[in-house]
């Protein structure tokens, strides 16, 4: 080989391996760019994943605060039709003029329903004292010497779980207003 062949040689060895550098750097950046992307994508799809969690644990505690609910007031039907009954033993017991065995077994099964409607969370609403809107139907009213004061009670009211089923009908006092 002669000298200027000897160069030509290392000159396109040269550029062979200036290529191959470029070609490397080219590559890399490729890559590189090919890894942010996919580092990319995989912090949205995590993002995604979490968010799917949420939203199941989410829909999770509702549907089981839905059930809990519907358990919990499942039976206000039933006890709603068993306060018609309670009302009838109530009157039939308000007529009794004497105790007898007939009346102290009427009382006795009033005694044993509102024992078993209780322990399904039934409470009676208290109907002496004052008025009070969110748990008293107000018939009528009446003269008294202050506003507000339950008169009498029509029906009873009760509660189940904290839930008015049936609101307490009563009579309510009004003042006097004084002749002028």
């Amino acid at each position: 080989m002669t000298d200027k062949s000897k160069k030509k040689s290392a000159e396109k060895e040269d550029k062979i391996a200036e290529d191959a550098s470029e070609s490397n750097i080219q590559a890399e950046s490729v890559v590189k760019d090919d890894l942010a992307e996919a580092q990319s994508k995989a912090e949205e799809y995590l993002s995604m994943a979490r968010r799917l969690q949420a939203d199941f644990d989410n829909y999770r505690k509702r549907t089981q605060k839905e059930n809990e609910e519907f358990r919990k007031y499942a039976n206000e039907g039933m006890v709603k039709e068993l306060l018609s009954v309670i009302d009838d033993l109530d009157r039939a017991l308000a007529t009794a003029t004497e105790e007898t065995d007939l009346v102290t077994g009427f009382r006795g099964v009033r005694k044993n329903l509102m024992k078993m409607l209780e322990e399904k969370g039934l409470k009676e609403i208290p109907s002496e004292g004052q008025f009070d809107p969110h748990v008293h139907e107000a018939m009528c009213t009446v003269d008294g010497d202050t506003d507000g004061k339950i008169a009498q009670v029509f029906q009873k009211g009760y509660t189940m779980d904290g839930r008015v089923i049936r609101y307490a009908k009563v009579i309510v006092t009004k003042k006097q207003e004084e002749a002028k």
